[in-house]
């Protein structure tokens, strides 16, 4: 195969809006921050089960989050796991109307 038989389509940042799911972006915040998680858990040097000791979530729940099974995890859960991790969490809403969707499909 050669390279012109590609087409390079630019994705729009969520991942999970481009392949048209109807949850894009619940899923896209929830992966954002098992991935803030994850990263906090590396930074400081934290097993699954030394993160479940130190804080009040069980190591399942950690183990879930390495493996990117959020499907469980309401944001709302998530953001308490980072926090009890230490980590800094900021959460910006930004609301826009989108082409084709109505007010109540929002």
């Amino acid at each position: 195969m050669s390279e012109s038989e590609f087409e390079l389509i630019e994705g729009g940042g969520n991942v999970f809006r481009d392949l048209g799911d109807s949850e894009a972006d619940l899923k896209h915040a929830k992966a954002v921050l098992a991935a803030r998680i994850i990263t906090t858990l590396d930074e400081h040097g934290l097993s699954v089960p030394k993160a479940a000791a130190s804080t009040p979530f069980a190591a399942a729940d950690y183990s879930r989050v390495r493996r990117a099974d959020l499907g469980r995890f309401t944001l709302n859960r998530l953001m308490k796991m980072l926090a009890a991790l230490g980590g800094d969490l900021r959460i910006t809403v930004d609301s826009q109307a989108t082409e084709g969707r109505g007010v109540a499909d929002q």
